[in-house]
C-alpha cells in the first residue's frame, strides 16, 4: 500500500511525523501545507498557482490548504495512492469539530476524489504535552484495524486519540457515533466585542458519541459518509 500523509498543522509539526513513524515499512508520501492552517476548513485554491516546495524525495511543503494537498498528492504527486491519511493533529476533532477541521477536510477531500482516508487528532486536555510516541503506537495499532475493515466509495474514518495519564493502560479502540452537539457557546462582551469562554473540556456532548468516549479514555472512531 502507498499513504498520501498530510495535516492541517503544517509540514514541519511533530504529529504528521509521529505519523510517518506509525507507517515504518510502508511507502508514503508527505504533501503537506507549508505553514500553520488549523481550523481552515474545506477551503480551497480557486485558480491561482499552488507552489510545491520538495523537502525530501517524497516529502512535498505546499503552499495552499489540506483539501489543495489531498487534491495535489492524489492527482499529481502519487496518483497511485492506496490511502489519505491525514494528522496526527494537535487537538480533537470531534462531533461538530469535523466541519471547521482541515485535518477532516483532506480525508474528506481524498473520498470526494474516490480514495479512501483516515483522519487521526490527539484530543489535549489541559493543555498537557502530548507524548508522541504514544500517539504513534496507538495509531499504528488503530490503521492496522481499519485497514482490515471495508469502506465504501464515500466514506472515510475519523479518529480520536485520547489524552492518557503515565502508566495508564492502553485505550480500547471503540466504534461510535458522532457527537450532534455544539461547541461550547459560552461568551462575554466587553467594549462590543465578542468573544467565546467555553471550555472544550467541558462540552456538552451525546451518551456513547465520540466526545464520550475520547473523553472517557478509549479511542473514538467514526465512520462518515458523504453519500
Amino acid at each position: 500500500m502507498t499513504f498520501i500523509l498530510t495535516n492541517d498543522d503544517g509540514i514541519d509539526a511533530p504529529g504528521i511525523a509521529a505519523l510517518r513513524e506509525a507507517l515504518t515499512g510502508h511507502s508514503t508520501w508527505v504533501v503537506a501545507p507549508d505553514r500553520h492552517l488549523s481550523g481552515c476548513s474545506h477551503q480551497m485554491n480557486r485558480g491561482g498557482p499552488i507552489a510545491i516546495a520538495q523537502r525530501e524525495e517524497q516529502a512535498f511543503a505546499i503552499g495552499g490548504t489540506p483539501a489543495d494537498c489531498a487534491r495535489v498528492g492524489v492527482s499529481h504527486l502519487c496518483p497511485d495512492a492506496t490511502w489519505v491519511l491525514s494528522g496526527i493533529n494537535a487537538g480533537g476533532n470531534m462531533g461538530a469539530d469535523i466541519h471547521v477541521s482541515g485535518t477532516v477536510a483532506a480525508v474528506r477531500e481524498a473520498a470526494l476524489l474516490r480514495v479512501p482516508g483516515i483522519a487521526i487528532s490527539h484530543y489535549i486536555q489541559n493543555r498537557r504535552p502530548v507524548d508522541w510516541a504514544l500517539a504513534s503506537r496507538l495509531t499504528a495499532q488503530v490503521l492496522e484495524t481499519l485497514m482490515a475493515e471495508a469502506l465504501p466509495p464515500g466514506c472515510f474514518w475519523n479518529v480520536n486519540l485520547p489524552h492518557l495519564q503515565p502508566g495508564d493502560p492502553d485505550p480500547e479502540l471503540v466504534f461510535c457515533t458522532t457527537c450532534t452537539q455544539p461547541l461550547p457557546t459560552e461568551f462575554k462582551v466587553e467594549q462590543g466585542h465578542f468573544y467565546y469562554v467555553g471550555n472544550y473540556g467541558q462540552r456538552r456532548h451525546d451518551p456513547d458519541s465520540d466526545v464520550a468516549v475520547c473523553f472517557g479514555g478509549n479511542i473514538a472512531i467514526t465512520k462518515i459518509c458523504l453519500w
